[in-house]
């Protein structure tokens, strides 16, 4: 009579602890299941059965696995800075360094060199220092003293008429204050005031020329040249670096700054003159001078407040040497703010629903996750945008539910969204608890 079969559990449990498996059991990972399937079991019996169950079905999950995949983001198109061909160009810019290099505010652009070219009526802006240096005024708002021209200085208006070069009316007997003398000089570029503020400030012209050369010295514009009050001669000579460098002293001086961002200006005398920069307003451009000896010969020595839209704007200081034109020079330098301008731009780095990456629980449920919200970046030209995820262990596991932060970085802007899952992920069933404890925390 044959013996009583032993249960089929019994019996797969008996082969696998002395190693023989039946002819059943060929599987080891079934072995090894249904071992660790009739541990727990013994465990449950040996626990009172409800401790265990409880510990199990409350016990803290091992956070979850997220393969990210955010995509990388191509630098913006290189920014393109115009600059003209013939003559010379050369451009400084301020408060842009986080975005343009530390370089930028020295010298962020230029073309044709720095050789010494005529200055032309930017000459008078270095009369106007200079006067304002032995006469100085309080701000914008202090007249100053008065000036009475005497016959010499009246006559200039007829000594200049004739060589036709550009003046303003000074009747005879006539006196206005130095301020306004100065702005009658510098906004429609009136030579015989040049002259007449030069003979007031120093006793005569020559005079004039020694103290504006040891003031061009005593600032460091050494490349500079002057020899007349006016500009009119071609010996007056400087170079880019240096009128670029005049201009940070000129935009710095608030009676300057004031008088070259002046659109018009009407006094007993002169009456009513106009600016010859038409480019303020244009593209922020605050200043300084004009300049012209004729065709080939014009220079413009600009400041700018160029919005790049963000934060302040970038404080631009530059000089257009040996334009062909008045026009062409004024076209030269919008085309030169334009493309610093165009140079920044709002780099689109994500948008909403993008998917980013997988996240993967140890019970084998998955889900994508996607970007909560759409993303941009203001940056500069080309700059590299680099992109960073940050995760954390969600709570319920639903859809929706944020997984983490995705953060890109372009030069000094960071701009960031939040990770979530798109499509719920199944929490584990309670049989999976109790079989892999070695997963609960």
């Amino acid at each position: 009579m044959n013996a009583p079969q032993t249960p089929n559990a019994l019996a797969d449990f008996a082969d696998l602890l002395d190693g023989s498996p039946g002819p059943e059991r060929r599987d080891g990972r079934g072995a090894r299941a249904a071992l660790l399937a009739f541990l727990i079991v013994v465990l449950v019996v040996l626990a009172g059965g409800g401790g265990y169950v409880w510990w199990a079905s409350s016990a803290t999950l091992a956070p979850p696995t997220v393969t990210s995949k955010p995509p990388a983001v191509a630098a913006g198109a290189p920014a393109d800075i115009v600059l003209p061909t013939e003559g010379s160009m050369l451009v400084s810019v301020a408060g842009g360094e986080a975005y343009l290099g530390p370089d930028a505010a020295g010298t962020f652009a230029s073309s044709g060199g720095d050789e010494p070219r005529p200055l032309a009526s930017v000459t008078k802006l270095i009369t106007a220092l200079v006067v304002l240096d032995a006469h100085p005024l309080t701000g914008p708002n202090d007249p100053g003293p008065t000036i009475s021209f005497t016959k010499a200085d009246t006559d200039l208006y007829d000594q200049f008429y004739v060589r036709g070069v550009t003046i303003a009316r000074m009747p005879d007997g006539s006196s206005m204050s130095q301020h306004d003398a100065m702005a009658t000089m510098l906004l429609p570029s009136a030579s015989n005031y040049a002259v007449a503020l030069a003979r007031w400030g120093f006793g005569s012209e020559s005079a004039y020329v020694q103290a504006a050369r040891s003031w061009l010295s005593a600032n460091g514009l050494q490349n500079t040249r002057v020899v007349d009050a006016t500009g009119v001669d071609e010996r007056n000579t400087s170079t880019p670096s240096d009128l670029v460098a005049l201009g940070r002293i000129a935009a710095a001086n608030p009676v300057i700054a004031a008088i070259a961002a002046t659109r018009s200006f009407s006094a007993a005398g002169p009456g009513t003159v106009t600016n010859t920069n038409d480019l303020l307003g244009t593209l922020g451009v605050t200043g300084l001078k004009t300049g012209n000896l004729g065709d080939g010969m014009f220079n413009l020595l600009f400041t700018s407040r160029l919005d790049i839209g963000i934060g302040s704007p970038l404080q631009v200081v530059g000089v257009r040497m040996g334009g062909a034109t008045h026009d062409s020079t004024d076209q030269d330098v919008i085309a030169l703010l334009q493309s610093i301008q165009d140079g920044f731009h709002d780099l689109r780095v994500g948008d909403l629903g993008d998917e980013i990456g997988t996240i993967t629980t140890a019970w084998g449920s998955t889900a994508t996750v996607v970007l909560a919200r759409g993303a941009s970046l203001r940056t500069w030209s080309d700059t590299p945008v680099t992109v960073s995820l940050d995760t954390i262990t969600p709570k319920s596991y639903a859809d929706g539910e944020r997984v983490g932060t995705v953060t890109w970085t372009a030069g000094p802007n960071t701009v960031a969204s939040d990770v979530q899952i798109s499509g719920a992920i199944e929490q584990p069933t309670l049989w999976w608890r109790l079989t892999h404890p070695g997963e609960l925390g």
